[in-house]
């Protein structure tokens, strides 16, 4: 069932904290419990000083921060939080199932901040503005306040009335939950069945899971960050945008950050063939497959804009 043809679903209730609530959330104080489950991520690395490491580890943790970012890049970021292509309502909660083991919350909290930011971009109203509130409270501390943590309801009435969402969203950790379990499980199978490759259980949680979710952390968080600080400006926005390749490299096509706020409406974040967007490329792919569909292309004007800033340089 495709997007369009689910809108007679009842909208789902008993929803979880809302920065809509009556009592002013905290926007600047970070709790320790809060901040705890961050931490514990960045310590189980630490667990390679007994693990060591292997190629197939390595492999692994690769492969699932590739395969996550491209999750996060263009599930999470470009159709939940734009809606810049549509896709069946099946792989909609696979793909946002999928999101949520990147332990970064649910898709529906993802959009709604990330509608947010774009409402208020680099203004004292943004949550992880570098400008205003410095680089490493935009790049980590904004998400682990009482704010940062509350989903914005009314920022997501197009997602709020998918129930199979709202429930995801309220149980979010499912998705780490069972990235670990796949891991450990295929750990001990390898470790069984093919002893020649060196691996186990704990050495696929701790580079799986700990070191591709560190290095996904800090990736996706230098769009927040870093990409308004480091970088060029193709268009004139009313923020700090900027064009940067090295972060494009990092995350799929991101980087091209300035681009996305002049008209955060296209499926591409790189506006040019020699921009670097393996996530719209892979998009595309899907398209001819009718996995997605209705990709949201780059407006003659937008172009028409390019060159004239072209033309002034």
């Amino acid at each position: 069932m495709n997007l369009e043809s689910s809108a007679d679903y009842p909208s789902a209730t008993a929803e979880p904290k809302s920065q809509t609530d009556a009592s002013p959330l905290d926007e600047r104080r970070i709790r320790l419990w809060d901040a705890l489950p961050i931490v514990l991520i960045h310590a189980i690395c630490l667990g390679a000083l007994w693990t060591g490491w292997s190629w197939t580890a390595i492999g692994v943790a690769v492969a699932l921060y590739w395969l996550r970012m491209f999750v996060i890049t263009a599930f999470y970021h470009r159709y939940f939080s734009h809606r810049t292509f549509k896709t069946h309502r099946v792989l909609q909660f696979a793909f946002a199932l999928l999101g949520t083991s990147s332990a970064q919350r649910g898709p529906i909290w993802w959009a709604a901040h990330h509608r947010e930011h774009h409402r208020h971009s680099d203004h004292e109203s943004d949550l992880h503005s570098p400008s205003w509130h410095g680089v490493l409270w935009s790049h980590t501390a904004w998400f682990l306040t009482e704010k940062g943590l509350a989903t914005n309801w009314e920022a997501v009435p197009d997602w709020r009335r998918y129930p199979e969402l709202v429930w995801l969203e309220r149980n979010h950790l499912i998705g780490p939950m069972l990235l670990i379990a796949f891991l450990v499980a295929t750990g001990f199978a390898l470790e069984a069945w093919a002893p020649s490759l060196g691996t186990g259980p704990l050495q696929l949680f701790v580079w799986g899971f700990g070191f591709s979710t560190v290095a996904l952390y800090h990736a996706t968080f230098t769009i927040n960050s870093l990409s308004h600080m480091i970088g060029s400006r193709r268009f004139a926005t009313n923020d700090d945008s900027r064009n940067n390749w090295f972060l494009a490299l990092l995350t799929l096509g991101e980087g091209w950050h300035n681009n996305h706020h002049y008209h955060p409406g296209t499926v591409r974040q790189g506006f040019y063939w020699w921009e670097y967007d393996p996530a719209y490329w892979t998009l595309r792919v899907m398209s001819w497959a009718g996995l997605v569909w209705d990709l949201r292309p780059v407006p003659k004007n937008v172009y028409d804009a390019a060159a004239r800033a072209r033309g002034r340089t």
